[in-house]
């Protein structure tokens, strides 16, 4: 009798967790579509980001074709976004994307999808007080890729201005991130994976600050490596776009092999 009572007593908490409180009153109840959008965007503007995502779910839930439940698909990433759980929001707009491809406001979705990882990274480097060069830079490449993405579809667009002035930034930042590893390997003699990094910055980079300092961790590796035609070769691209290059000046090292010491020393 006992278990009998309690696999009762469960079964009832999980009704209630799946039908909700019974006890609940469903403010919604028989409201049209464009109420239901109404009452959440007022929930939008008081900024209770949590009651309006309630109402947006009701909407699409009870009404789900029509321009009603399309706009609340979009205000739900919104209202992700401004609740600061960018996960979410990505979510959210990464299905707005895929359902309506084609929507006049889909640029506002790839957008929106961008800030949010942007955002997340913010809130990584809050939460650890890590530098951004130092850790894993895949939430930077995925921000920069929608970001990318949505200039390169919608160039006309009213977010394509800022999305491309973010993607500058994210862009210097990548290098630098590249830039860090290649020291790195310098300082452990992987003179070939520090080569590989400085490559990567400069194809995937090219209008980096980080170009001048890739250039001669390049050569420096590659006179460690003893491939003096390579050395020759990127030395030359050096002095063509940086003749004023602490490289180049006087005290620079000639032929004997310390441009890397002497690099570390000018900075």
């Amino acid at each position: 009798m006992k278990y009998i009572l309690i696999l009762t007593f469960t079964l009832l908490l999980n009704a209630c967790a799946i039908f909700g409180d019974p006890t609940e009153i469903d403010d919604t109840k028989g409201l049209s579509a464009e109420r239901i959008y109404q009452m959440g965007a007022e929930k939008m503007t008081d900024k209770d980001y949590e009651k309006a995502i309630v109402y947006f779910q009701k909407l699409e839930s009870r009404y789900p074709h029509g321009k009603y439940a399309t706009q609340a698909q979009l205000e739900t990433a919104y209202a992700h976004y401004k609740k600061q759980d960018p996960v979410l929001a990505v979510a959210a707009a990464d299905r707005f994307i895929k359902l309506h491809p084609n929507h006049p406001n889909v640029d506002y979705a790839y957008y929106l999808k961008g800030l949010a990882i942007f955002t997340e990274r913010g809130f990584i480097e809050k939460a650890t007080k890590q530098q951004i060069s130092d850790r894993d830079p895949r939430s930077m490449k995925d921000s920069f890729i929608t970001f990318k993405e949505l200039v390169t579809r919608y160039p006309k667009s009213r977010y394509a201005k800022d999305a491309t002035q973010r993607m500058v930034y994210l862009a210097n930042n990548l290098s630098g991130h590249e830039l860090h590893v290649a020291r790195y390997y310098m300082k452990r003699q992987a003179y070939l994976a520090a080569v590989n990094r400085t490559k990567y910055v400069l194809e995937n980079y090219p209008q980096s600050p980080d170009i001048e300092e890739a250039l001669v961790i390049q050569i420096s590796a590659y006179d460690l490596l003893g491939l003096e035609d390579l050395k020759t070769d990127t030395l030359r691209v050096l002095q063509k776009n940086y003749p004023a290059s602490p490289m180049l000046g006087k005290g620079a090292p000639a032929d004997e092999r310390v441009w890397w010491k002497f690099w570390e020393s000018l900075y």
